[in-house]
């Protein structure tokens, strides 16, 4: 009889404590470190050629602290985690999210049966359409933590659609991952890398451009030809049983949605469109960022407008759909926001937040209800805030074991001496190798770049290579590395074992790695524009 395989928290903790046993055997040891200015923000960068040996700080106990330090660590993203599944539980009882998903499931059922969507299929441009969205949004401007919230949503949209939870989270998350990776205009990644490399921001953009749709266009491939296979047949999906959760709670047997529009909800409507246009009168005019550059747009007043429109034309119809019109402008202002103010978790959260109560109070409940809701959304989705805060730890048992450094210098070393090929594929399989116990990009550039752009001068490659090197290697990984507090996140949420992904997404990231390494073949050896 074959073991059990281990649960999530097992792996993580089993995880936790090898990196516990590395810090008795690897000395310790440290760079010394500056500020410098990346792009206008001060970042604390590692100085090349200063490593020291340190005294060792070996860590013993501290795997039982690993929980609560991982707590305090990823404070942020817990926070953020309880709070998305808070909001989206009241949702959840408004069937406002069953009443869009069968929506959909009629709208691509009337248009598979035309001309060419028909021989592409209704469900393939759908899904296309939607990882092409947050593919753009992973190169422009790192979406990450945001997928988080997006995955409630299209994980039961997935499954009422005949795929799985898998398929779900691909849409959103990997199709972020997958842009993460091509990035062209990411600010924290290939922002802070080229800063720190000296090079002119966004450089070589032509290039970041082609890597982008390529390294989408393999991604999307493998993704709707899983899909297409569960479609076929469901039992093949290795998360069949688990998704249970979902067709539970999404079940619409015995369940007659009695479409009306209570006084309460075009009081929130009312509500809203004042709190609208106070902002749209305090910032009519909105400086969204792509990259470098910028473009002014009245986005704030301009959603407003929209708003209202829809809003007064699905009050009309039914308080499901305004509810889930709320939803579309919360994801609305989360770009807007993100984009032109510089959002991240915090704004984002309480985002959300508001959704969940405005929802709440457009189908007439209580504020006792609204409460209670909230909190059993809160209780439900506690497991994904506790195995972020436990993977939080193995980050904190290495850097308090001071062996970080330590292992950094060691793979560095490893580049000296090679040619210029085997040493611009020793330096994307550093990066490969630090992320999986890194995998903060911006982090993980204050502490390779420095040193990375230095060894790309002595043998002779661009730094642009270098950049290309870490960016590749900085993304694919995100995807299965257990220390990423998103992917596991994402998963909890999503209700995906992690080991049940690890071996569905495995073969998808050899592919990423292999074709990123044929990336880099052409920054070594031909003369691209901006390297």
């Amino acid at each position: 009889m074959l073991k059990r395989i281990p649960h999530t928290y097992v792996i993580v903790f089993s995880i936790v404590v090898v990196c516990a046993a590395l810090t008795w055997v690897v000395p310790g040891g440290s760079f010394d470190r500056e500020t410098v200015s990346v792009n206008g923000i001060d970042r604390n960068v590692v100085i090349p050629d200063s490593f020291q040996y340190t005294e060792s700080n070996p860590q013993s106990w501290q795997i039982f602290s690993a929980l609560f330090d991982g707590f305090v660590e990823r404070a942020d993203i817990i926070v953020f985690i309880l709070i998305i599944g808070g909001a989206f539980w009241i949702m959840n009882e408004s069937k406002a999210i069953d009443v869009a998903i069968g929506s959909v499931l009629r709208l691509t059922a009337r248009a598979g049966n035309r001309g060419l969507i028909k021989k592409i299929g209704a469900d393939n441009l759908i899904f296309l359409l939607i990882m092409l969205i947050f593919s753009f949004f992973g190169a422009v401007f790192g979406m990450s933590e945001e997928t988080i919230a997006f995955t409630i949503i299209f994980v039961p949209l997935a499954i009422s659609m005949g795929y799985d939870s898998i398929v779900g989270v691909s849409l959103c998350f990997v199709a972020a991952a997958l842009g993460f990776a091509g990035a062209f205009l990411n600010p924290f990644t290939i922002g802070i890398a080229q800063g720190l490399s000296d090079l002119p921001l966004f450089s070589g953009l032509e290039y970041r451009l082609f890597m982008w749709v390529i390294i989408s266009a393999a991604g999307f491939a493998y993704i709707l030809a899983y899909a297409r296979k569960i479609r076929k047949d469901p039992q093949r999906s290795p998360v069949r049983e688990d998704d249970n959760y979902w067709r539970t709670l999404h079940s619409m047997n015995g369940v007659k949605i009695e479409y009306h529009t209570p006084a309460a909800a075009w009081v929130v409507f009312a509500l809203l469109t004042a709190v609208m246009a106070i902002f749209s009168w305090v910032s009519p005019m909105t400086s969204l960022s792509f990259g470098e550059g910028k473009i002014m747009l009245p986005a704030i007043p301009v959603l407003t407008v929209l708003f209202v429109i829809t809003g007064f034309i699905t009050l009309r119809k039914s308080v499901h759909f305004f509810v889930i019109n709320i939803l579309l402008f919360t994801i609305f202002f989360l770009i807007t926001g993100v984009m032109g103010y510089g959002w991240y978790i915090m704004e984002i959260a309480t985002l959300f937040f508001a959704m969940g109560i405005a929802a709440g109070m457009s189908m007439s409940y209580g504020a006792n209800k609204i409460t209670k809701l909230f909190l059993d959304g809160v209780k439900d989705i506690q497991s994904a805030a506790l195995i972020v805060g436990l993977a939080g730890g193995i980050i904190i048992i290495l850097e308090n074991g001071n062996i970080i450094d330590t292992l950094l210098y060691k793979l560095s070393g490893s580049i000296a001496g090679a040619g210029k090929l085997g040493a611009v594929s020793m330096m994307y399989l550093v990066q490969n190798l630090i992320n999986l116990v890194m995998p903060s990009g911006s982090a993980k550039a204050a502490l390779t770049m420095p040193m990375m752009s230095q060894f790309s001068d002595l043998i002779g490659i661009s730094r642009q290579a270098t950049v290309v090197a870490f960016q590749l290697g900085d993304g694919f990984t995100n995807m299965i590395t257990p220390t990423s507090g998103v992917l596991l996140g994402v998963l909890s949420v999503a209700k995906i074992p992690y080991e049940k992904w690890f071996r569905w997404v495995l073969p998808l990231i050899i592919i990423l790695i292999l074709l990123g390494f044929l990336l880099l073949l052409p920054t070594v050896y031909l003369s691209l524009k901006g390297f």
